[in-house]
Order: structure tokens, then C-alpha cells, then sequence
């Protein structure tokens, strides 16, 4: 493979999956999405229907006994970005609905209670673990790539007011929620943002982790008390990407969470990246693959809680050229670059980034110092 604008082949995915049975313990697996390649200009049906198949068989191949909870991603659809609403009487994707169902029971081992809600808009919930419930949404339907939106954004197929319910139903009977997608909330229309953000002030105490992908980067956001701008009550993980898509090495990531006891709380206790060497093993020509971090380690950290992650920020603010934020970007990048390759403005916009939950958030960024120390 190579770090520029292109994807893997099949044979590097392979081996870095059959990497990860090998060597980790693994008790079930988020997949966010985005199995088809970047070719987006030469794809047909058939073509996302041959790499879905094609993927999700060697997934569950190599994780035989193991559940992979998926999320739609926004190039699954042909053409890519396009997911029709129910007001859309010219088109209709069902022929992926109905693959994905088929192939996320049959092969990656949901119930087949999914089956309803996958069939008609690609989420779904379902429980873990005693006190775990997992809600996958389809933010397809909240995306501004989708032009199918621009005829009417109003919350296609309730998935919104769905959303809601199940958190109810879940602080109801004392679960805690984990919520993936896979785009971030910032990454979709602002309407959807707003609802979100008023829904994770609602339930921060039942939701306990936020899962997303899409951007292929080591990334991570923050949710803010819509009334105390600066008390945390939640954050969400966006996890590198196996696809070198664009300079990056491919990458993939651990949680280690709060276990499976009465009234545990799910919280992700730690995480671990691992990433291959795209250079050394080309180099050697043999896959070379090596944990790059451990957050807690890495960032000097005691717990992973939403408050630890504020003052993680708080500390970046405060020494924006320093080496800590150097190597922040060093991860965000999987090891591809360093932090001499990111500028002063670079590195604040990342920060900003990592404060952001929305896309229109125009104050969320205004205690970052905007210039350097030497200024």
C-alpha cells in the first residue's frame, strides 16, 4: 500500500485483521462504517454489494464467535453520499437495506430483532452485555453530502425521535447507552447538531461512550452543558481508519472498558492504537505492525472521563507549541507526520476541533490563544 490518496488492497486489510485476532482479546467489535473504496467515480450497486459481502465474510471469518455491531457509512450507497428519504418517490435504497440486514444478522451475528429497523433506514439497538444497550444511528440521513436533503431534512424516518425513546427506555430500566454512527455530529447539518446536542444534555448520565469514524484521523470531541458552557457531560472517540486514505497509515483501535458488573458504568477505562508501519513494510516487505500509544500512558492521564479529557484540553491550550500537543498531532496522523509539520494555526484548530460537537459552535473555540508564545 501507500500513504497517498489511495486505499488499501484486500491482502494488507486481511493481514492486519488476522493481526488483531492473533494478538488481542478481543470480546466484540464497532465497525463505523465506509466498506466500499474511494473509486467513487466508477461504482455500481454491484459493486458496494461485492465489497460488503466481501469484507463482512472476512470480518466474521476471522472473529468466528465474536458480534461486529455496524454502522452505515456514507460510501456504501451508490452513488456515494446518496441515501434517499421516504418523500423520494424516483428512488429508494432498499437494495442495501436489505444486503445489510441479511449480512449484519446472518454474518456478523445481530438478533434478528434488528431486522425492522435496518430494513427501513440502517440503525438498529440491541444489548450487549446486561446493562449495556448499543444504538447504531445512520447519520447518512443527517449528512450535507446527501443532496437528497436539500428537498426536506426534517428528520427522515424519525430516527431522531427513535433515538430518544430507546435512551428513555433505557434510563427506565438502568442501562447505560453506546451510541454509534458513522459520522461525528459535527460533521452533519447543524439542525441535527442542535437536536443532538439537546439529547445528550437530556441523558449524559445514561449515555456512556460515543463511537464514530469518517474521518479517517485519531480524533476526539467534546459535549458541553448547553447551560454551563464549561462543565464536560460527554465526548466521543473518532477512531483512525484502516485505509491509508489520505497519508495515513492504516490503523485500528482497542477499548478497554468499565466491565461487566451490576451497575457498571461502561465508561471506556483506556484505549490502545495500533497502527502498521506503511514505510517499514514496504521496506522489509513483510507487515509490520506496532502499538503506537496508550492514551491514559501517552497523555498523562488518570481516568478517561469527560472531565479528563476537558483539562486534557486545557492543558494543550496552554502550551499550544509545547511537545504534549507535537504529539497529539504525531497520533492524529497514525505516526505519518510529526509535530514539527503542524503550525501555530494548525495545532489550534485541532484543539478547537477536539472542543467542537457541532457544526455551528461559532464561540466554542474563543479561549484558545490565537497566537504563539514569541507573538
Amino acid at each position: 500500500g501507500t500513504s497517498l490518496h489511495c486505499d488499501i488492497p484486500i491482502w494488507t486489510a486481511q493481514a492486519i485483521i488476522e493481526y488483531a485476532a492473533r494478538t488481542e482479546e478481543i470480546d466484540f467489535i464497532y465497525y463505523t462504517g465506509d466498506t466500499p473504496p474511494h473509486n467513487v467515480w466508477n461504482q455500481s450497486r454491484a459493486d458496494q454489494l461485492y465489497s460488503i459481502h466481501t469484507i463482512n465474510s472476512l470480518v466474521a471469518r476471522t472473529f468466528p464467535n465474536k458480534t461486529v455491531y455496524a454502522a452505515v457509512g456514507n460510501h456504501e450507497a451508490a452513488p456515494c453520499n446518496l441515501f434517499p428519504t421516504p418523500v423520494i418517490k424516483t428512488d429508494n435504497i432498499s437494495w442495501l437495506y436489505e444486503v445489510l440486514a441479511d449480512s449484519w444478522i446472518n454474518t456478523f451475528g445481530l438478533p434478528n430483532d434488528t431486522r425492522e429497523t435496518i430494513l427501513r433506514g440502517g440503525f438498529y439497538t440491541t444489548v450487549i452485555r446486561p446493562g449495556l444497550r448499543m444504538i447504531s444511528l445512520n447519520t447518512n440521513y443527517y449528512h450535507h453530502d446527501n443532496y437528497w436533503l436539500f428537498i426536506n431534512s426534517t428528520d427522515p424516518l424519525n430516527q431522531v425521535e427513535w433515538l430518544i425513546q430507546w435512551l428513555q427506555y433505557a434510563e427506565n430500566h438502568g442501562e447505560k447507552v453506546h451510541i454509534i454512527a458513522h459520522h461525528p455530529p459535527k460533521e452533519c447539518f447543524a439542525a441535527f447538531g442542535w437536536n443532538f446536542d439537546r439529547v445528550v444534555n437530556r441523558f449524559e448520565n445514561t449515555i456512556s461512550g460515543q463511537f464514530y469514524g469518517h474521518t479517517h484521523k485519531d480524533e476526539f470531541n467534546m459535549w458541553y452543558d448547553e447551560n454551563d458552557h464549561q462543565r464536560p457531560i460527554s465526548m466521543a472517540y473518532i477512531a483512525p481508519s484502516l485505509t491509508t486514505e489520505s497519508f495515513l497509515n492504516p490503523g485500528y483501535r482497542i477499548y478497554t472498558l468499565d466491565g461487566e458488573y451490576p451497575q457498571s458504568s461502561y465508561w471506556v477505562l483506556d484505549h490502545r492504537t495500533v497502527i502498521m508501519n506503511l514505510t517499514a513494510t514496504n521496506l522489509y516487505n513483510r507487515t509490520i505492525l506496532l502499538n503506537e500509544y496508550t492514551a491514559r500512558d501517552a497523555y498523562h492521564m488518570d481516568n478517561l472521563f469527560p472531565a479528563d479529557w476537558d483539562n486534557f484540553i486545557k492543558k494543550l491550550e496552554s502550551d499550544i507549541d509545547g511537545p504534549l500537543m507535537s504529539t497529539v498531532y504525531k497520533h492524529y496522523t497514525k505516526s505519518i507526520a510529526d509535530g514539527s509539520q503542524c503550525s501555530h494555526a494548525c495545532r489550534r484548530s485541532l484543539i478547537c476541533g477536539f472542543k467542537t460537537s457541532r457544526e455551528d459552535q461559532p464561540h466554542a473555540c474563543d479561549s484558545i490563544p490565537p497566537f504563539t508564545s514569541e507573538l
